[in-house]
């Protein structure tokens, strides 16, 4: 038996990056995942520039021996994230774990710019698109899993501390999601539900391969243009932690804080889809000689990051 058979998921903002490597680790680990987000087939919301689909993305979770079940739903929508609740309690009763990924925030990127020369318009909209959403989603799964005095809700982020990201919008973001997962667990303790956030290392993500003019074959040669990117792991890495804190029974005490893919995959033994264990705090940790005997803090990783980042949007680095 799989670990995770018979549990019900869902996925908000699976249709690629990160969200994608875990509703397919999930459905690896027998899970039937909802697939959510704005793209679908014939229609990708972020245009011709990036056609994945939540629709592909429930085809991998069902390959790798889930059951992956797509529902376009604009996360900012109250009325349609309450419909796909209304059909995940319909089909199953309950619902087991919640892994908040909506993003969007591509597009609304301002980088290189202090934040009295951005438009405010889109930094107010990449806090709709990515805090909102969140808060939107786990407002109405909640109620599916208080029944059963148990569940897990994870929020996914970009770094494991609170050090500045390099865009004032940016780091409201993805800080907030680490406080969510907090302020949750606060509210959820009583009822046996968790909350915690987790982030990826340098991901290669669709959006960061193509950056590169590479592909999953050949993405070693990534490396001509940024040699950090030897560190870098695929979306299936986060995924498979993602997989191994649901399937973990005491799940529950890691509640309020926020985990790395590296340090879980120490903590338990999973590997990337090549096999390999990449481990970006070590790389940072070795690469950087002033930080060779310095422990990996908010100053170093804030450091490590605004000298070694190539971002492209959010996709770079989730």
């Amino acid at each position: 038996m799989k670990p995770l058979e018979g549990k019900i998921i869902l996925v908000a903002g699976a249709t690629r990056g990160a969200g994608r490597g875990i509703a397919s680790m999930l459905g690896e680990a027998g899970a039937t995942v909802y697939c959510s987000g704005r793209s679908v087939k014939g229609a990708p919301a972020s245009g011709p520039s990036r056609p994945e689909t939540i629709d592909e993305t429930a085809e991998i979770v069902t390959e790798l021996g889930g059951i992956g079940i797509p529902v376009r739903t604009d996360h900012s929508k109250e009325e349609e994230v309450i419909a796909l609740m209304d059909r995940i309690q319909k089909d199953h009763g309950h619902l087991d774990v919640l892994v908040n990924d909506v993003w969007g925030g591509d597009a609304l990127m301002q980088w290189n710019l202090p934040f009295w020369e951005n438009d405010l318009s889109k930094g107010f909209q990449m806090m709709r698109q990515a805090i909102d959403t969140h808060i939107i989603t786990a407002k109405y799964a909640v109620p599916l899993m208080l029944p059963a005095k148990k569940g897990l809700i994870v929020e996914v982020t970009d770094g494991d501390g609170y050090f500045y990201r390099g865009q004032l919008f940016y780091d409201l973001v993805k800080t907030t999601v680490i406080r969510l997962a907090y302020d949750m667990s606060q509210d959820l303790e009583p009822h046996g539900i968790g909350a915690l956030a987790i982030t990826p290392g340098f991901l290669r993500s669709e959006a960061m391969l193509e950056h590169f003019g590479v592909t999953e074959s050949n993405w070693k040669d990534g490396t001509r243009v940024d040699p950090n990117f030897i560190a870098s792991e695929t979306p299936w890495f986060v995924g498979r932690a993602v997989a191994a804190l649901a399937a973990d029974p005491a799940v529950f005490e890691k509640r309020g804080k926020v985990f790395s893919s590296w340090n879980l995959s120490d903590e338990y033994g999973f590997s990337d889809r090549d096999g390999a264990r990449p481990h970006w705090g070590n790389y940072v940790r070795t690469t950087i000689p002033e930080y060779l005997h310095k422990p990996l803090d908010d100053e170093f990783y804030s450091y490590w990051k605004l000298i070694s980042g190539k971002k492209i949007g959010g996709d770079a680095w989730e």
